[in-house]
C-alpha cells in the first residue's frame, strides 16, 4: 500500500480521479479512504491532487476522513466542540482558530505520555497538574496575542475575563475528572 518505495520524509502524491478512485503515485496501485487513514496514523506525508485540475484537495480528504470515522461508530468529536467550530465560521476569531488548534494539538501530542505514564502508574497529581499548568500557560499565551492591550495595562474587556473564567472552570473540571481516574 502506501510504504512501498516511500522513504522517510517523502511527500506520497495521491491522485484523485473523476470516478472518486484514488491512486498512489509512488506505490502505482489505488488505494482507499481507509488507507489514507491508516497512513495519517503511521505518519505518512501525503498530498492529495484533484486528476484533472491539479488542484490540492488534501484538506477536502482529511475532513471527508474524519467524516467517516466519527458515521462509523467512532466518534471522538463532542456534539459541543462541532457547534463551537461551526460557530467560528465568519466569525473575528476564524483567523485564529487554525493556529490555535494546532497548537494545543501539539501541545496534546507532547503531553500524551505523561498523560498515559501518570494513567499507567496509578499518578495523581503531580504530571497531570503541570500538564494543566502548561494548558493554562498555553491559553494565556494565546490570549494576549489575541488582545495584546491586555498584556501592558492588565484591563480586559468583560466578555474576555467571562471567557477567561469559563475556561478556568472547564479546565479545572478536567483536572477533577482526571484526578479521579487516576485513583
Amino acid at each position: 500500500m502506501a510504504k512501498k518505495g516511500s522513504k522517510d520524509g517523502d511527500l506520497v502524491v495521491i491522485k484523485k480521479y473523476a470516478n472518486r478512485r484514488l491512486y498512489n503515485t509512488q506505490s502505482s496501485s489505488y488505494i482507499t479512504l481507509d488507507d489514507l487513514s491508516q497512513m495519517t496514523r503511521e505518519g505518512i506525508d501525503f498530498q492529495v491532487v484533484d486528476a484533472k485540475s491539479g488542484d490540492d484537495i488534501t484538506h477536502t480528504i482529511l475532513t471527508q476522513i474524519i467524516m467517516e470515522e466519527e458515521t462509523g461508530g467512532r466518534q471522538m468529536l463532542p456534539v459541543s466542540f462541532l457547534r463551537d467550530i461551526i460557530s467560528m465560521y465568519g466569525n473575528s476569531m476564524q483567523a485564529m482558530m487554525p493556529s490555535y488548534l494546532e497548537a494545543s494539538m501539539q501541545n496534546f501530542r507532547q503531553n500524551q505520555a505523561k498523560i498515559r505514564e501518570a494513567f499507567e502508574k496509578g499518578i495523581s497529581g503531580t504530571p497531570l497538574a503541570a500538564i494543566h499548568e502548561t494548558n493554562l500557560a498555553m491559553m494565556k499565551a494565546v490570549g494576549d496575542a489575541v488582545f495584546p492591550g491586555s498584556k501592558s495595562n492588565g484591563s480586559r474587556p468583560v466578555a474576555q475575563d467571562a471567557e477567561l473564567a469559563a475556561l478556568k472552570k472547564q479546565m479545572a473540571e478536567m483536572q477533577k475528572k482526571l484526578d479521579e481516574l487516576g485513583k
